[in-house]
């Protein structure tokens, strides 16, 4: 196995190209050891990390890509976390893909643990037919001809039809919704966050893209219901809302992984 990188000093590689996240033997604890240097980062809040999204854009780096990188971070995450917990027999992992480019994430994830041999289930959770960016349209879109079998929960009914063999899930992904959501879940996001907790109270491990639904990343302030994740990936750096009470209660294990926004984007740069 390629050793972990552990010098905060170093770059870490994107996790696209990182021959690390491969291995089959890779868990949580090698793999927080690996992304250490942008773990070690100085942390930043929810409207921070949107700005710095948006100016590596300006300077280059395509929405695309930015989501290609998070979600095959996702994806070694979700590796990693059944290793950890020896369930990578125990059955197909389950992605609920929001309607927007948190669960653009999830699909992109989808898609590796499928090339990687992984049994997953990606569920789109949302009343339109497709997602509603283009980044997260495109990511969907790829799952058409991968061995990613492809839900649509459009509502309420067709979210509880899932709830009879959560606990048959290997791992629940909470690819959701990211920060900047105030006031009650609508439909049919609420019905799949209590899916979710419903899931984790059978036993079965949830990992949160990015923060768990619905934790605020700059305060931690969280909705009701609300997801409490046992790991989080999270990228380019910490964030805020998980260092707080709330948000470290919820977040559960919290992975900083690189995606390549170059430091010029960084609000203080």
């Amino acid at each position: 196995m390629t050793t972990p990188t552990s010098d905060a000093t170093l770059p870490v590689p994107l996790p696209s190209t990182d021959p690390v996240l491969s291995h089959p033997d890779l868990d949580l604890a090698l793999l927080a050891t690996h992304w250490r240097p942008t773990t070690t980062r100085a942390a930043m809040g929810g409207e921070a990390m949107r700005g710095a999204d948006h100016k590596a854009q300006r300077l280059g780096v395509s929405g695309e890509a930015l989501m290609e990188e998070a979600g095959a971070a996702v994806a070694a995450a979700i590796r990693a976390l059944l290793v950890t917990t020896e369930r990578g027999g125990h059955g197909p992992v389950l992605i609920l893909a929001g309607p927007g480019n948190n669960g653009g994430d999830g699909s992109v994830a989808a898609r590796y643990l499928a090339a990687a041999g992984v049994r997953v289930v990606c569920v789109l959770v949302a009343s339109e037919d497709r997602p509603t960016t283009a980044d997260a349209r495109r990511a969907w879109d790829r799952l058409q001809g991968t061995d990613v079998e492809r839900i649509h929960a459009s509502n309420e009914r067709d979210v509880r039809f899932l709830l009879a063999g959560i606990e048959k899930a290997a791992v629940i992904v909470d690819g959701l919704l990211g920060s900047g959501v105030h006031g009650p879940l609508r439909e049919p996001i609420r019905t799949a966050v209590d899916l979710i907790v419903r899931g984790r109270e059978t036993g079965v491990p949830v990992l949160a893209v990015d923060t768990p639904t619905a934790v605020d990343l700059t305060g931690g302030q969280a909705s009701d219901p609300v997801v409490r994740a046992d790991v989080t990936v999270t990228f380019h750096r910490p964030k805020l809302g998980h260092l707080t009470r709330i948000g470290k209660a919820l977040a559960g294990r919290v992975l900083v992984a690189p995606i390549g926004i170059p430091a010029a984007a960084d609000p203080d740069a």
